[in-house]
């Protein structure tokens, strides 16, 4: 499997982990909000996501009744080809397990009874992409985005909106990374890990709190809800939920690769690594983050 291949399937994994983490209560008013400004626009609903993935969002708003009745446009915008390329066979999987009509190919039309979406899939760095679309969307949403995005940007970012537009930033990572059972090293190795994030261009290992404040500071965007989202990723009778042993185990090399860069222990680091690894082959590892799910409007 190339690291393409399995940056990929981890996306894939971690859908049942965003699935739990996500915040039911704000979802519930986004629909409302967006059911709203259905009914009072002219045209159809304007969706824009950033840091897109292979789609595994737009499934989710789908299956949840998030997006409203009616016509649709949907823009997946990913900075790396290769992934966007995925946007499109992920959603043809996804709709054929469910006879969902899907045709067309840029755009990609998806048909349910209610709803036709037109799906554009796009090659582009986010704030550029919304620098070029600005004013034209209803919705902005950035999963697990903003804290490998400069935060510099965000304005730019909320730019993207028109009047009255929403933006729902959820799973935004929150300064706690956690392992149970215990370890001696995991203090150091969780430091270790959220420096590694926050030395990257634009990284923060405290984005969601600065997601937060920043919206509080902007005259023109009001902050309609805020909750947690954490992940928690725990076997279940012996065993891992869907593909999450393969989750938690690219959870475990990920931080591998950052701490690596961070230190020169490698003793400590390789001790911790072998532990961990082991438990998780065991199905003995629990994980958990914390993370922040925000939901706001960019006033009229």
């Amino acid at each position: 499997m190339t690291d393409a291949d399995g940056f990929r399937r981890y996306l894939r994994a971690k859908r049942t982990v965003d699935d739990r983490a996500i915040d039911r209560r704000l979802v519930g008013t986004l629909r409302d909000r967006l059911r709203d400004r259905a009914a009072a626009g002219a045209g159809p609903l304007e969706v824009l996501e950033v840091g897109a993935g292979i789609g595994t969002m737009l499934a989710r708003l789908l299956e949840w009744d998030v997006l409203p009745d009616g016509e649709i446009r949907y823009a997946a915008v990913d900075v790396d080809p290769d992934t966007v390329a995925s946007v499109a066979p992920y959603v043809r999987e996804w709709a054929e397990e469910r006879a969902v009509s899907v045709s067309g190919r840029d755009p990609i039309v998806i048909e349910t009874v209610d709803r036709r979406i037109e799906l554009e899939t796009v090659a582009a760095e986010a704030v550029s992409y919304a620098d070029r679309t600005a004013g034209e969307w209803d919705l902005l949403v950035g999963a697990a985005l903003l804290d490998i995005l400069d935060l510099g940007g965000l304005d730019r970012l909320l730019g993207a909106l028109s009047p009255g537009g929403y933006c729902y930033f959820p799973i935004t990572f929150d300064g706690a990374t956690r392992f149970r059972p215990t370890h001696p090293a995991d203090r150091e190795i969780e430091r270790l890990y959220h420096a590694h994030m926050d030395a990257k261009p634009g990284g923060s290992s405290r984005a969601g709190g600065d997601v937060l404040g920043r919206l509080r500071a902007a005259a023109d965007v009001r902050i309609l809800g805020v909750a947690g989202s954490d992940w928690v990723v725990r076997p279940i009778e012996g065993a891992y939920p869907a593909d999450e042993a393969y989750f938690l185990r690219y959870i475990v090399d990920t931080i591998e690769v950052a701490v690596g860069e961070m230190t020169d222990d490698t003793e400590t680091l390789e001790a911790w690594l072998t532990e961990r690894r082991e438990q998780a082959d065991a199905a003995e590892l629990c994980y958990l983050t914390h993370q922040l799910d925000v939901l706001g409007r960019v006033d009229e």
